[in-house]
């Protein structure tokens, strides 16, 4: 979980930092955090339409300029020609409906989560779909070495 915290400091929402890993076979796939479609200028930049509006959190997704964590992975994912069938997303927070929805169809297995989110019918779907939804708590960082040695059963 600590590659998600360290790609959710890549996002550029004023609200709420999120980060995604998509994982089959051990081996990362894809990576997403929340902020703007490429090309556009961010919340960073403009302003939070949300926060300006007084929208609360879990509501009216689509009034915002940016895309969830989860959306950009299997986004990212797809533009370089990589199935997430089969894959295990790794999240920060619990995916809203529409990721959910998104990803009961990009055929992902598993969502491994820390925080929750306020949307009872996007964990519905998710038990429905048949995908394993865990929620795990962070513990403290382990240190790693550079010099240690790694196989194939790890």
């Amino acid at each position: 979980m600590d590659i998600t915290h360290l790609v959710a400091k890549r996002s550029t929402c004023l609200r709420r930092q999120v980060g995604a890993v998509l994982v089959k076979d051990k081996k990362i796939l894809a990576t997403g955090y929340n902020g703007a479609p490429s090309r556009l200028d961010h919340c960073l930049e403009v302003g939070c339409l949300r926060q300006k509006q007084g929208i609360p959190s879990g509501e009216r997704h689509e009034l915002c300029r940016g895309l969830h964590a989860e959306q950009n992975a299997i986004i990212q994912a797809a533009y370089h020609g990589v199935g997430v069938h089969g894959s295990t997303l790794y999240c920060t927070n619990h995916p809203c409906i529409i990721c959910s929805k998104m990803i009961i169809n990009a055929g992902i297995e598993e969502v491994v989560y820390e925080e929750g989110y306020a949307d009872d019918l996007a964990k519905t779907m998710l038990k429905e779909s048949g995908i394993h939804v865990r929620q795990v708590a962070r513990g403290p960082a382990k240190p790693s070495s550079p010099f240690r040695r790694t196989t194939n059963r790890e």
